[in-house]
């Protein structure tokens, strides 16, 4: 299916947010995921099957001085 990931679009297979987290390597403590313009809170992803044509931000925070 496609989906949209930050501004571009990317085949993939069924998966829930929580997976596609997992696959793309990313600290799910440090990320806020924005889906079809709503924000997830971060125990629903394993509930959210993403969709053909869905639209995701995935915002990645890093500390620094």
């Amino acid at each position: 299916m496609q989906i949209t990931i930050n501004g571009r679009s990317e085949k993939i297979a069924a998966c829930t947010i929580a997976e596609l987290v997992r696959q793309k390597g990313l600290n799910p403590d440090r990320l806020v995921v924005e889906h079809n313009l709503n924000i997830v809170k971060q125990d629903l992803w394993s509930r959210i099957v993403l969709r053909d044509g869905d639209l995701l931000e995935l915002l990645s925070f890093v500390g620094g001085g």
